[in-house]
């Protein structure tokens, strides 16, 4: 299976490079895995509504949505506003998708603003990790360890770390 995980924004912390690197590795084992990121557009501070929607928009049509064609299946990571999967309801959805002939899943991970209304309309799927917020540079590095962890359970292999 190849999964893209398509990222807004650079991620510029070196611990979290190397968590991403560390999980990237053990990931090969199982999937081929690209991470694609693109340049997150400039937002003022203290930006209205209106203006956020504006550069989200922007973000998508500019930077993500040349990354993900349009009917091809998108997982969206980090959307609270859909419930959470359990790490085996992950795994068994991976398994599913396999089953299903599915060999490319791409994952969007949005900037600080989130992401563009028409983007997330193109999901087939919307994950949640959680109802708490993760700075989008972290949810990198938990997409990648849940996605590990998944194939893991998949594989029947245990999962210590």
């Amino acid at each position: 299976m190849r999964i893209s995980v398509i990222c807004v924004g650079r991620v510029k912390e070196q611990y979290l490079r190397d968590a991403i690197a560390e999980y990237s590795k053990r990931l090969g084992r199982y999937c081929k895995l690209d991470i694609i990121e693109v340049a997150d557009e400039k937002t003022p501070e203290h930006a209205s509504e209106g203006v956020e929607r504006q550069i989200r928009a922007r973000s998508g049509r500019r930077r993500i949505a040349k990354h993900h064609p349009p009917r091809r299946l998108c997982e969206r990571a980090g959307d609270r506003r859909h419930d959470a999967l359990l790490r085996k309801g992950l795994a068994a959805h991976i398994n599913q998708l396999g089953l299903h002939g599915e060999s490319h899943i791409q994952l969007i991970i949005g900037g600080s603003i989130g992401l563009d209304d028409a983007i997330l309309r193109r999901a087939d799927y919307r994950l949640s990790f959680s109802k708490m917020t993760f700075p989008h540079q972290l949810m990198r590095v938990i997409l990648l360890e849940q996605l590990y962890r998944a194939y893991k359970i998949n594989a029947g292999e245990p999962y210590h770390k």
